[in-house]
């Protein structure tokens, strides 16, 4: 079987004791502690999944995809382009809660040069400034500092929603 990321999100500030049972298991974990204090992303097999989640039954909300009981699987790109901007050391980054539509606004953009070179995500006006809002559909939406204009370029084929 495939292993795929998934999202949790741990109540009762529980993280710290599941990332140890995640590397007791030797499962590949994500917790962007530093920003989101309350996410856990744990990359598995849907089974292993559904296993870890038997042995902590309580205080863990599963993403699941919509109208669904299955878990919302993150894809790869989404991923790595979170975890590089949430880990990249960069002052300014703002935790704007789970993702709401109201993130998507704005040009599709990647960042052309600069600490965040390479991350894509859609410009929102946050506080009198342009930022970089960069989200995992349906969990989690994080926006950068400010970034200058000139270092932003549209992806082609991405319409503003």
């Amino acid at each position: 079987m495939h292993n795929n990321w998934y999202a949790l999100k741990v109540f009762y500030n529980r993280v710290q004791p599941l990332i140890a049972d995640c590397k007791e298991q030797g499962m590949e974990f994500f917790a962007p502690s530093e920003v989101v204090r309350s996410l856990l992303f744990l990359q598995c097999t849907e089974e292993a999944l559904w296993a870890f989640l038997a042995t902590h039954p309580q205080g863990i909300y599963l993403y699941r995809q919509a109208g669904s009981r299955r878990p919302a699987v993150i894809r790869d790109h989404e991923m790595e382009v979170f975890r590089f901007v949430v880990t990249s050391g960069q002052q300014g980054l703002t935790f704007l809660g789970e993702d709401r539509a109201e993130y998507h606004q704005g040009d599709r953009v990647v960042v052309t040069g600069g600490p965040f070179k390479g991350a894509e995500g859609h410009i929102k006006r946050i506080k009198k400034d342009r930022r970089l809002v960069v989200t995992i559909p349906g969990v989690v939406a994080v926006a950068t500092a400010y970034i200058h204009p000139s270092l932003l370029r549209r992806v082609e084929g991405a319409a503003a929603t």
